[in-house]
């Protein structure tokens, strides 16, 4: 049963005085004082809170607004601190080394950019997560790019593109069973309809990745350069092949669905244990690394800027703006004011292919808002189910649209918990990898032309629109019963 303070409506208007405040003030903070994005999430925050209470809102349910954002972001902080940790001992441990070393003799310059997309996607396809994927692969994919006379920004690009479709794609990505779960969409039947807007997606990145991967071929590699970086990476690290088992443990781990969360802890103590015994190091160096990240000084500029790096220390700017954001978009939800804009998107969205065009739209202004991808697949799944049932819909059509949306997009958010995350692992701001992620505004893009044109977009038959009717009448008369007693 509704409380007073939640059949308080927030004016259209009013909603979205917060969200331009924040905007203008995170405009105003990162473009003129060079500043970061925490000050301008806690000013929206605060004229979000300011104008809930003289709507009517009571400053402890404002309070608990912003404690459930924390709590939802909680998974996300510790997977955050754990990659700070995996890092570190994995240079420490020489695997990241290793990796570079074995990746620049092997892979063709010219064809790096679709050879790192394509590894990405199948590991992120394997173990059910981009965070991990970039973490990872993606560091060492870093590593090698750059050490290729790769600009950073094309390279985080194309990790970015790959890790993505493989998380997308996963029947063990946990945003892929949420935009499942959210809808009541079979799982195996949502992979399958976002074939459609994703493959073709990363078949437009990989041709993008060939073309800008042609000028790196032949003379434009300085032979010199790579001999030396291999050189220092032999003569500060233990080189060798079994190093390699550790990365394929945690592929394995997470085959066998093991949760990401402690498949990354065993990377971590792999990695740790690889520091003492393959590198020599010792236990206090060692527990150092997890913490402060790894140092090291080898007389190669390119070098001591990808390997100083990694550890708990490092990660705390993205913990800390992380909670800031999901405080924002922890009240914006609780107060109703996310409620109030979507509402009126719903106004324009007359036909079948506009509401799934709008829906796209929406969970990509949710990424802007709440910061955090899974809210951007939550709240728009929540509020636009019975627009779809209404126009006969099949839920398929609403799974595909928030992950097309709302996971893809969140990596061009500076302060969405995705943006954070893969500016503090890759080292690259979202601004300058945004123009080379393809497949992420691509697929959005081809998702919301479909929808317009009207291709691929599918209706429920009469049985199952009967099918929902009884369901619908079921889970009103448990409602009725719950609120009776």
């Amino acid at each position: 049963m509704k409380t007073k303070q939640q059949e308080i409506e927030i004016p259209f208007l009013l909603a979205l005085i917060p969200l331009v405040t924040m905007i203008v003030a995170m405009a105003i903070t990162i473009i003129v004082f060079e500043g970061s994005p925490h000050v301008p999430l806690a000013l929206g925050a605060i004229v979000a809170g300011f104008i809930a209470w003289r709507l009517g809102y009571k400053w402890e349910t404002i309070e608990e607004g912003a404690y459930k954002g924390i709590r939802l972001a909680l998974p996300a902080v510790l997977i955050i601190i754990v990659v700070g940790m995996i890092i570190a001992s994995w240079i420490g441990g020489g695997i990241i080394a290793t990796m570079i070393y074995y990746g620049l003799q092997i892979i063709t310059p010219s064809l790096f950019l679709m050879t790192i997309c394509l590894i990405c996607g199948i590991v992120a396809l394997a173990i059910g997560s981009s965070w991990s994927t970039m973490g990872t692969i993606g560091v060492a994919g870093m590593g090698i790019g750059m050490s290729m006379g790769i600009p950073a920004a094309m390279v985080a690009g194309a990790v970015i593109s790959g890790s993505y479709f493989g998380d997308k794609m996963s029947p063990l990505s946990d945003t892929t069973n949420l935009a499942a779960g959210v809808t009541d969409t079979n799982l195996f039947e949502h992979i399958r309809h976002m074939l459609y807007t994703t493959v073709p997606g990363l078949v437009i990145a990989l041709v993008v990745y060939f073309f800008l991967g042609r000028q790196f071929g032949g003379s434009a590699i300085d032979e010199g350069n790579i001999q030396s970086i291999l050189a220092a990476l032999d003569s500060n690290f233990v080189i060798s092949a079994w190093l390699l088992l550790v990365p394929a443990a945690i592929v394995v781990l997470v085959a066998l669905k093991v949760p990401a969360l402690p498949a990354l802890v065993v990377g971590v103590f792999l990695g740790f244990i690889c520091q003492i015994f393959a590198q020599g190091g010792n236990v206090g160096d060692a527990v150092n690394t997890l913490h402060d990240g790894f140092a090291i000084v080898s007389n190669n500029e390119m070098v001591d800027e990808l390997f100083n790096r990694g550890g708990i220390a490092s990660m705390m700017f993205t913990v800390s703006l992380t909670i800031f954001a999901m405080v924002f978009g922890g009240v914006l939800e609780h107060t109703g004011m996310l409620k109030a804009i979507v509402t009126q998107i719903l106004k324009v969205a007359k036909s079948a292919g506009s509401l799934i065009a709008a829906t796209i739209v929406s969970a990509f202004f949710t990424n802007a808002t709440a910061s955090e991808q899974y809210i951007s697949i939550l709240l728009p799944g929540r509020m636009y189910a019975t627009a779809y049932q209404e126009k006969g819909l099949h839920s398929k059509n609403l799974s595909r649209a928030l992950e097309d949306g709302g996971t893809l997009t969140s990596p061009f958010i500076p302060w969405n918990t995705c943006g954070v995350f893969i500016l503090a692992t890759l080292a690259v701001h979202p601004f300058a990898y945004a123009p080379y992620a393809v497949l992420n505004y691509a697929v959005p893009i081809i998702g919301i032309i479909m929808a317009l044109v009207g291709y691929k977009v599918q209706f429920l038959t009469e049985a199952e629109m009967e099918q929902l009717k009884v369901k619908q009448l079921r889970i009103d008369r448990e409602n009725e019963l719950t609120e009776s007693v």
